[in-house]
């Protein structure tokens, strides 16, 4: 028999919520499910901290919360626990090199979100997701130090991924680099990703990689699936990720996170 699962860590975008970002009442009551059988339920996301603060209360959280993929761990309460950032003289390269795949280039720094045009694609919508506004500024290089993570954004897919592969290809071991989205590129500090984030866990509770459960929907949650037991994708995830899972599950709408908590993971 398999072991029993003892932490189940969740993706939020496409997974822990609908497309419309909403948290329904049977993912709310999933999770409470989870915590009346004795199992760890955590939440990883690109999302910055302040991005993930609305699902605190329903969710009655009180595991650290990995933003940034790992780049930034904080309590429940937003206080920082521990962060990674990007090499301060590598930023720059990497915001030049992704602007030069046409893509727009958002900066994530401490508890601010920087951007050059306001108007560009998907910055009214991340707004209304994340609950606060970015900051314009019409000079990166102020505010290219210290920073958690950079964003390339396009709803050209297949430029997001070239930007991804040519800043990989480029930077090597100095910055991990995935689509969070088909229109989002993330980089972050090479050990901000969601695979370390499940090591993390793993270390800090002492539960065996055997005995965690990992949900996802992007290429970036495959990370986290090589260091669990139970790996579970979307059912609105590409057939790449559904393959690099041990199970699937129903489509974020159509409740496919409180699904795979009731079929796969409670006994």
């Amino acid at each position: 028999m398999a072991p029993a699962i003892r932490l189940f860590l969740a993706d939020v975008d496409g997974t822990l919520v609908t497309q419309d970002k909403i948290l329904t009442d049977r993912a709310i009551a999933a999770v409470a499910k989870l915590r009346e059988a004795g199992i760890l339920f955590a939440i990883t996301s690109g999302r910055p901290p302040r991005g993930m603060s609305m699902l605190v209360e329903p969710l009655q959280l009180t595991m650290p919360i990995a933003a940034f993929n790992g780049g930034v761990y904080v309590h429940p309460d937003m206080s920082v626990i521990e962060q990674q950032v990007i090499p301060d003289d590598v930023t720059p390269a990497v915001i030049d090199l992704l602007a030069a795949h046409n893509l727009d280039v958002w900066i994530y720094r401490g508890s601010d979100w920087f951007l050059r045009d306001p108007k560009a694609p998907h910055v009214a919508r991340e707004s209304w997701t994340v609950k606060f506004d970015p900051t314009v500024t019409g000079n990166f290089a102020s505010v290219s130090d210290g920073v958690a993570k950079v964003t390339g954004v396009s709803d050209d897919y297949d430029a997001v991924q070239k930007g991804v592969d040519a800043v990989r290809e480029r930077f090597g071991d100095h910055v991990s680099a995935a689509r969070s989205q088909p229109y989002y590129g993330d980089v972050t500090n090479p050990n901000a990703n969601k695979g370390a984030v499940a090591q993390y866990l793993s270390r800090t509770y002492q539960i065996p990689p055997g005995q965690i459960a990992t949900i996802g929907d992007q290429p970036n949650d495959v990370l986290m699936f090589a260091h669990s037991g139970l790996s579970i994708a979307m059912g609105n995830a590409s057939h790449e990720v559904q393959a690099a899972a041990r199970r699937v599950t129903t489509s974020n709408e159509d409740e496919g996170f409180a699904n795979a908590v009731e079929r796969f993971i409670l006994p």
